[in-house]
């Protein structure tokens, strides 16, 4: 197996919508196309690669560092012992010369491109992404479906209460049963009254709710919210402070009793590893929210998770954020908790395959061979435009 070219490109996913922090108006993201010497119906194999929301596209990088070292590495050296393509073999090639720490945007790009590998690798073998990983990395046994949850109430001009409820009451309608809002992006008075208009709609089980800060706190005004939504019983409060603030999210989990969920801004191993040790993390009930696809890749969340099991913690205490195809395939294969899932937003990178069917808030996978890109037929086009 050899790789011929391998073709980068910018697809747009803004909205109009905003969370505590941003807004997503020039929102837009990496794709890539590996193509191999692999033919299979008169066409050659292609392995697909993205990046999720919220980190912008990093195709400066992929151009002038990770895309040269993969074409300059000798085939057989990404290959396994048994002749296949192994994608967590080209994570050295790919990191050449890089120095430690400053992860970011290059783990990003990282991420695209190994996406696409593994997307390949499990094309080649002709099986569906989550079934190639649970044989080579799992306990060859995966999960046939997956919990989701609806990430949505974000802040939009002139979005009014009655709005938030007829968007959630939008995602129960389409099979969730639990569903997230952000907060953060108002004052506490104004967030209450968004928080119990949406429980309202589910029926006042506030458990089925998460809320998200994006990192807008300081401790102060995280405290201080804790202390107001924590009679709630909610789902989950998510990324409270700085993502760094290692501290910060320590005294927190002191104070608020109720599960605190982190990680989607988290971007390597080191990183994660320090949220366990100093963060304050509680292995029976928080959530780990490391995204595959913005750090450094599945080859690093291998480790991660090795190291998560090293300290205690089950894999179904990580429900990754990103709300897309390649998560899903991850979750299921490594037994993880769920993934996240956007409904509607972020197209046409986001969600998973055309038809999929949410019921009680679990959805299953198809048996395409890779990620499965080619059931999401809208997405589909744009990637294969990159290469043909």
């Amino acid at each position: 197996m050899k790789i011929i070219s391998v073709h980068e490109g910018v697809v747009p996913i803004s909205s109009s919508i905003r969370n505590a922090w941003i807004d997503f108006s020039s929102m837009d993201c990496s794709i890539v196309a590996v193509v191999s010497d692999v033919m299979r119906d008169g066409e050659p194999v292609v392995g697909y690669g993205f990046n999720s929301n919220g980190r912008y596209s990093a195709g400066e990088i992929l151009r002038r560092r990770i895309i040269p070292r993969l074409l300059d590495a000798e085939p057989e050296s990404l290959l396994s012992e048994d002749g296949q393509l192994d994608p967590t073999r080209a994570w050295d090639f790919v990191m050449k010369n890089e120095k430690p720490g400053g992860h970011g945007e290059r783990s990003v790009a990282v991420g695209v491109m190994d996406m696409a590998l593994f997307d390949l690798a499990s094309k080649i073998a002709e099986q569906p992404l989550y079934r190639w990983l649970s044989d080579r990395h799992g306990d060859g046994t995966p999960d046939e479906k997956v919990f989701v949850y609806a990430a949505g109430g974000y802040y939009a001009p002139g979005k009014t209460l009655r709005d938030l409820q007829d968007e959630m009451k939008r995602f129960l309608d389409q099979g969730y049963s639990v569903v997230k809002m952000k907060i953060g992006g108002t004052d506490l008075h104004q967030d209450l009254a968004r928080i119990e208009a949406v429980i309202e709609v589910l029926d006042g089980d506030a458990s089925r709710l998460a809320v998200d800060v994006n990192g807008r706190f300081d401790l102060a005004t995280a405290l201080e919210y804790g202390r107001a939504i924590e009679p709630y019983g909610l789902f989950w409060y998510e990324e409270v402070g700085d993502p760094l603030d290692y501290q910060l999210n320590a005294t927190l989990s002191e104070h608020y009793r109720g599960p605190i969920a982190t990680g989607e801004n988290l971007f390597s191993l080191q990183d994660a590893r320090n949220l366990i040790r100093y963060g304050g993390m509680r292995p029976d009930r928080d959530y780990i929210q490391v995204d595959p696809a913005l750090s450094y890749g599945l080859t690093e969340y291998l480790r991660i998770q090795d190291m998560l099991k090293q300290h205690g913690w089950s894999s179904r205490r990580c429900i990754p954020h990103g709300g897309h195809q390649f998560s899903l395939h991850i979750a299921a294969a490594l037994k993880l908790g769920g993934n996240e899932s956007y409904p509607g937003e972020f197209q046409p990178t986001g969600g998973f395959a055309d038809g999929a069917v949410v019921q009680d808030s679990y959805v299953g996978l198809t048996d395409t061979p890779g990620i499965g890109f080619e059931s999401k037929a809208a997405f589909y086009k744009v990637l294969r435009e990159l290469h043909t």
